[in-house]
């Protein structure tokens, strides 16, 4: 039967379909993400699936769970050692993931410097945004001594034709950049559009499936910072890696929002240079400031990102209100749980701080979540308002209640041998936070505190 064309509303967050135009969606409930496209149908006609008149299809049998064997799958490694550890050990033969961030944050080069050293496999690099002339040129950059790969360059937005490549080829990794690029020949709408994406990335999928092979898509971020393209897209895919940071600052994290093969909460981070991008190890050594001169204001505070521990410095700097109206300024952390803690000080301690200016900074331009950080962050301002610098041996780590008291964080034995390994002297921990640990092998002085006020007299005498 003939196609008919029509018109329809599709929601850019969550891919909803709606008749008409409605200003809020009726389904994820955000407002102004409807968008007109012209899409194709068949009229479906009166046939019953479940009849068995003129059946096509071979029933498929199913499997009892109990007889199918369990194996474990083997993971490509790739060359960046923190780029597997996100996706729990490396790349699954045919799984699909989803790499998003801002633009110019390093996706495609943390993508491209990793296909270009493997040299065991066939490598097809899709790319919809730029030439091959211009990769080339990124490629020289990032890996200047050996371009002997298996890494073909395809620049084409077509989904038909890119498909006739990939038969042709037969490669063994697929890398599309980006999927908002691709579209089908099949559908009315652009490239970008919800149901271009939505399409395009099920194509991919079914390829991967069929013959195991893993597909890295590369998408864009809408102004929300959340993948761009409906909700499904994330549906369809087997992980989501998120890559953030400040654009202003070197460093760069990947995250895994989303990974059927592994644990989301690991995190890889990275520094942007000239060459590309440069594994960090250990972070703490590089967000702790190296200087021997004791200054105010400062403290160590040890953070959990995910399962991986590390130290960053805390800069607070405490002054009298210039203008009459006291300013409060914050980078890296949230300005309301600031707000929180001053007002904990300034009740529970007796630190008059309303005329006070009070800015705030998270060294390295990271953004910091972890309850933790809460005691760090009094520790620095005390510092600042009483103008005494704090020992460099020590650090800190501890979640700070609304009555003044130092409450227990998790994996508690993983801050203080973090903080152990880099040689600082003691760390300053919530009271009855160190149940059934023995603190004698750590090697490290330990101090309990159960209030803020014991924390500072223990600071400042």
């Amino acid at each position: 039967m003939a196609k008919t064309v029509k018109t329809t509303y599709f929601c850019k967050n969550c891919g909803a379909e709606s008749p008409k135009w409605v200003g809020r969606c009726p389904n994820c409930g955000e407002w102004n993400t409807l968008v007109e496209e012209r899409v194709a149908t068949k009229p479906a006609g009166n046939k019953r699936f479940f009849s068995n008149d003129d059946n096509k299809h071979t029933p498929v049998t199913p499997v009892k769970i109990s007889q199918i064997k369990a194996e474990e799958m083997p993971r490509i490694k790739l060359p960046s050692g923190e780029l597997n550890r996100v996706l729990g050990g490396g790349l699954v033969p045919g799984s699909i993931v989803l790499i998003g961030g801002e633009p110019g944050i390093g996706k495609s080069t943390l993508v491209l410097q990793n296909v270009i050293r493997i040299r065991s496999r066939r490598v097809l690099y899709i790319s919809g945004e730029e030439s091959t002339q211009q990769l080339r040129m990124r490629a020289d950059r990032i890996a200047r001594s050996n371009m002997d790969c298996e890494c073909y360059l395809l620049c084409e937005t077509s989904l038909e034709t890119i498909f006739n490549s990939i038969i042709a080829y037969r490669p063994n990794l697929i890398i599309v950049d980006s999927i908002q690029t691709i579209a089908s020949d099949e559908l009315e709408s652009a490239a970008g559009s919800v149901s271009q994406v939505r399409e395009c990335a099920a194509a991919f999928q079914r390829y991967a499936k069929e013959t195991n092979t893993p597909v890295i898509l590369i998408g864009h971020i809408n102004k929300e910072g959340s993948i761009a393209g409906p909700k499904v897209l994330e549906h369809i895919v087997d992980a989501v890696l998120q890559f953030e940071g400040d654009r202003q600052y070197m460093y760069r994290i990947l995250r895994s929002i989303k990974n059927r093969f592994g644990n989301t909460s690991e995190i890889g981070i990275y520094e942007m240079k000239e060459d590309g991008l440069r594994e960090v190890t250990n972070p703490s050594e590089m967000l702790i400031s190296q200087s021997d001169e004791p200054l105010s204001g400062t403290a160590i505070g040890v953070t959990m990102d995910g399962a991986r521990p590390f130290l960053i410095e805390v800069q607070a700097l405490v002054s009298t209100a210039a203008y009459g109206t006291a300013q409060r300024s914050v980078t890296g952390f949230d300005q309301r749980r600031m707000n929180m803690l001053l007002a904990v000080l300034e009740k529970r301690v007796g630190f008059k701080l309303a005329q006070k200016d009070v800015f705030l900074n998270i060294a390295g331009g990271l953004k910091v979540n972890d309850p933790a950080m809460d005691l760090p962050i009094i520790c620095a301002t005390l510092s600042s308002n009483v103008d005494m610098a704090i020992n460099k041996g020590i650090c800190f780590t501890g979640e700070v209640g609304l009555s003044g008291e130092i409450r227990p964080v998790m994996r508690i034995e993983q801050r203080i041998t973090e903080a152990a390994k880099l040689g600082f002297d003691s760390i300053v921990v919530p009271a009855r936070n160190l149940k059934g640990i023995k603190t004698d092998k750590l090697g490290i002085k330990v101090i309990e505190v159960s209030k803020v006020v014991e924390a500072f007299r223990y600071l400042f005498g």
